[in-house]
């Protein structure tokens, strides 16, 4: 990791900056994951990241973390600071709901990710790739 003079306050970062930093994070992990796979194909490769950084995917994957108990109190205040906020614009493809929940999982995950709780974070992914892995029925591992 680099090293700033300057350490961020993540508490007080904005949730649409902890989603822009969770967004990049989690396409990197997803990325990695499917080379991994064995996919080489640019078009193969585009197609696949959908079924995991879709705000449809990533509203599904928080809304199991919430219902099943898998997220701490500070986890669950990033999570709803993340709902909430308003980016002033939703994507043709998706209902607000499900874009503000995609919001919220990507807050989480920058957040995790710049306080430095990698380990916490990656068990959030490989959650979530198991989970994405079950809704294909086995397609994605």
């Amino acid at each position: 990791m680099l090293e700033y003079e300057r350490k961020l306050d993540v508490k007080q970062l904005n949730s649409l900056a902890l989603a822009y930093m969770g967004d990049a994070v989690y396409e990197m992990y997803v990325r990695e994951h499917l080379l991994q796979m064995g996919i080489a194909k640019p078009h193969l490769l585009q197609k696949a990241s959908t079924g995991f950084v879709s705000a449809k995917a990533q509203a599904e994957i928080i809304h199991y973390l919430l219902d099943e108990g898998l997220l701490s109190g500070e986890e669950k205040a990033v999570v709803m600071r993340g709902r909430n906020a308003k980016s002033g614009t939703v994507p043709k493809n998706t209902d607000v709901q499900t874009y503000r929940y995609g919001t919220a999982f990507e807050a989480l995950l920058g957040y995790l990710y710049l306080h430095r709780e990698i380990e916490r974070l990656e068990e959030i992914i490989q959650i979530s790739f198991k989970l994405v892995k079950e809704k294909k029925g086995g397609g994605v591992k």
